[in-house]
């Protein structure tokens, strides 16, 4: 299918790798995009380097797990665009690592105001849009962390598996009005976040390479191959696909 008009996205955590990567395919189809990240100045290096303007791109810092600041994000890009016709709720982070009795509360709060209150948030002020539109295809991130669990990463996991949950409650809500809901699983990824996790495992070599064996594909993925699968969600041809989650996992969710 065609797209006749020109559409606005909108991307948090779009400094990050996947939501830059994501961006970078956005713009090939010359949406208007509204990127979104805490920093602006990371947000204007991703412009620049894409090749946005004033016309079509607008970038607005925001931390996502403050109502105010989403409330902010949403409104500048309907006053600017006038229309959100594709969202991509991406911004997470990963979290301290530790055993169960080692994390505490103040670090399980931290990722869940990122990770699943950024997300409700938005979905939150970003629904009401697509209402009176009447279309609209949102896509939110979670993680092959969603589905499965590991030693050290409570908070993380718990987070992603909260994202399927709100990615099913969404879709199923909207459904009737035409707006699509789906989740993107990455799995390894090679990004800054899954950096840290290495790091945080206190061997990281040792953990890259586990995590290479352990997937059939037998390496780490690239953003831009995250960002292929959500540039098909956020489209036209996903047009009878909702409520779905889709891996990018190198074939570790079939084992």
């Amino acid at each position: 299918m065609n797209e006749t008009q020109v559409k606005t996205a909108v991307i948090t955590g779009a400094a990050g790798g996947i939501g830059k990567e994501l961006a970078r395919r956005l713009a090939e189809r010359k949406l208007n995009l509204v990127l979104v990240d805490l920093k602006e100045e990371a947000i204007q290096q991703v412009i620049q380097e894409l090749g946005l303007n004033d016309s079509n791109s607008l970038a607005v810092a925001a931390d996502v797990s403050k109502e105010e600041d989403v409330q902010n994000y949403v409104n500048k890009a309907v006053e600017k665009f006038g229309t959100i016709d594709y969202f991509a709720n991406n911004a997470g982070i990963e979290g301290p690592a530790g055993l169960l009795e080692e994390q505490s509360v103040k670090a399980l709060d931290l990722v869940y105001n990122v990770n699943v209150r950024g997300v409700f948030l938005g979905l939150h002020y970003v629904i009401p849009v697509m209402k009176q539109q009447k279309s609209g295809a949102i896509l939110n991130t979670s993680s092959l962390a969603g589905l499965m669990g590991a030693p050290g990463m409570a908070p993380y996991i718990m987070s992603k598996h909260a994202v399927i949950g709100l990615t099913r409650v969404a879709a199923n809500e909207l459904a009737p009005l035409g707006i699509r809901v789906n989740a993107v699983l990455p799995g390894t990824i090679n990004t800054r976040m899954m950096r840290q996790i290495e790091q945080n495992s206190g061997s990281p070599d040792e953990y890259k390479k586990a995590n290479e064996s352990a997937t059939p594909l037998g390496r780490y993925g690239e953003p831009e191959e995250v960002a292929a699968v959500m540039n098909f969600l956020l489209s036209d041809e996903a047009s009878f696909v909702t409520a779905s989650l889709y891996t990018v996992d190198g074939g570790m969710v079939g084992q």
